[in-house]
């Protein structure tokens, strides 16, 4: 039996949060571009919670932006999906079973997208959100009325525009924004990607400034590791979900603003401590991306060539625990303290990071960890390299281990079907990145040394020469060959 509204009655379960028949009738007050894991655990959990609260009383209608997969699941299971939060809090175990209800719809943009422009237009609409991957808040130069925008920005623009010619430009009619790409600023790089291509598309100035005036958008950092999707077992909770996922038990989403109408229409905020709206969230930002992200991204192609395939595994080996503990504790943690992170603020919040890759309940894949693995490089890892060598100029030993094994897991071949192919211990893997053919070309060099040399001087990887920071080209070339000949898993035993 497949979950679905029709069954909600039924489950008579206490352990498991079942929405009551009144959800449903809520008004859709969210456009979500985005039907990943992190959205539907993390910002839709804490939708469904303030409903379930009767505080903020509002429902999502979710964008599927790619070609990848459809959204039948969603259609026959009315937007349900089971939540597992499993973890430790305050040293003891807590479990939670939710039936999310926030998800009103999931519309395709590739099918349905003269619906989403109606939707996007729709009287109780107030907040925008999304979660397209770094590389997804990105300027694209297309014609966003010749045929559905390509790029997110685009798209977003088209929704914009049409919901001020339907209410005329009023400024009552604007939306928050709230981008949560895990970049820098992002809710104000997207405003200025909005603008540039408002421009472009002659939207004309009277649409600019109600753009820029009657729309908030908020930068925004969000933090919960989400794995993926999970079994849900008939004989265990009385029904099967395709869509089910599970989470660890932490949880943030920081939204800043100062806007006092802002806050007020972010109301879901009360609901739940782990949604936090601040004029300034530097600092989260900061903790989150250097310390989880930064790691995680240093780590991923080490595992991978180790041979882990998901982080608890790793994490339950002595020797890599010892590198990611050593890599966030010793040289990223120093790195980013200063006057606004204190040593002990960043050093706090590296010890709950351990904790949280530990989670026994999360089986989270190194994998997919690697999605965009050079995009995350240069944006997590790079400007804490750069801060490391500006307070010591001298080589970051883990950091350099970490560089290393991105190059070595970047070296591929290309298949029948021309995706980038990786191996790693006699086993392939699909490279998912849009640079995978820069480093294709780079690794047709015979000389490792070159080949290091000029990955580390691309601008189009990191946008600046790495080879200019004191020894550090010697420590990546010294690594990238031990790892191409003693292997990644007799490497981190050494050092």
């Amino acid at each position: 039996m497949k979950l679905s509204k029709e069954i909600l009655s039924g489950i008579k379960r206490s352990d498991i949060s079942v929405p009551s028949g009144t959800i449903f009738l809520l008004p859709e007050k969210i456009l979500q571009f985005g039907t990943g894991v992190l959205l539907r655990g993390l910002c839709d959990y804490f939708i469904d919670k303030a409903n379930k609260k009767n505080i903020f009383n509002g429902r999502i209608i979710v964008v599927k932006s790619t070609d990848k997969g459809d959204t039948a699941a969603f259609d026959t299971q009315n937007g349900l999906y089971t939540h597992i939060v499993k973890g430790m809090e305050g040293g003891k175990i807590l479990e939670e079973k939710i039936i999310n209800a926030s998800v009103s719809r999931v519309l395709s943009a590739k099918h349905d997208w003269e619906k989403i422009l109606e939707y996007a237009s729709g009287k109780e609409m107030q907040i925008i959100i999304s979660n397209t991957t770094e590389v997804g808040i990105a300027y694209v130069e297309e014609n966003i009325f010749e045929n559905i925008p390509q790029s997110f920005p685009g798209k977003l623009l088209a929704c914009l525009y049409r919901r001020y010619e339907i209410f005329k430009g009023d400024v009552n009619a604007g939306m928050i924004i709230i981008p949560t790409e895990l970049i820098t600023d992002n809710g104000k790089k997207l405003k200025e990607i909005l603008l540039q291509l408002a421009a472009y598309n002659q939207l004309g100035n009277l649409f600019i400034v109600w753009l820029q005036t009657a729309n908030h958008f908020c930068n925004s950092l969000v933090d919960r590791i989400v794995p993926g999707k999970v079994i849900i077992k008939e004989n265990e909770f009385g029904y099967t979900d395709d869509l089910a996922i599970m989470s660890e038990v932490y949880r943030l989403w920081a939204i800043e603003t100062s806007n006092e109408q802002v806050r007020k229409k972010l109301s879901f905020a009360q609901a739940d401590s782990g949604v936090i709206v601040a004029p300034d969230i530097y600092k989260y930002r900061e903790l989150k991306l250097r310390l989880l992200n930064g790691t995680h991204t240093l780590s991923c192609g080490l595992a991978v060539l180790s041979g882990f395939k998901t982080v608890k595994e790793a994490m339950n080996d002595k020797n890599f625990r010892n590198f990611v503990t050593r890599v966030m504790l010793d040289e990223i943690a120093p790195a980013i303290a200063g006057e606004e992170i204190s040593d002990e603020e960043a050093k706090n919040f590296g010890e709950k990071v351990i904790d949280r890759f530990s989670n026994p309940y999360i089986e989270h894949q190194w994998l997919s960890i690697t999605l965009q693995y050079s995009s995350k490089m240069m944006m997590r890892d790079v400007p804490v390299l750069l801060k490391h060598y500006n307070k010591s100029n001298t080589v970051p030993v883990l950091m350099a281990v970490g560089f290393a094994a991105y190059i070595v897991f970047m070296k591929s071949r290309k298949n029948k079907k021309g995706e980038f192919v990786g191996n790693a211990n006699n086993t392939d893997y699909i490279i998912n990145d849009d640079k995978a053919s820069l480093l294709y070309e780079h690794w047709k060099q015979k000389n490792i040394n070159l080949i290091v040399q000029q990955i580390l001087a691309d601008k189009n990887l990191w946008n600046t020469n790495l080879n200019d920071l004191n020894n550090f080209a010697d420590a990546v070339i010294k690594n990238v060959t031990v790892l191409m000949y003693k292997g990644a898993k007799t490497f981190i035993k050494t050092i």
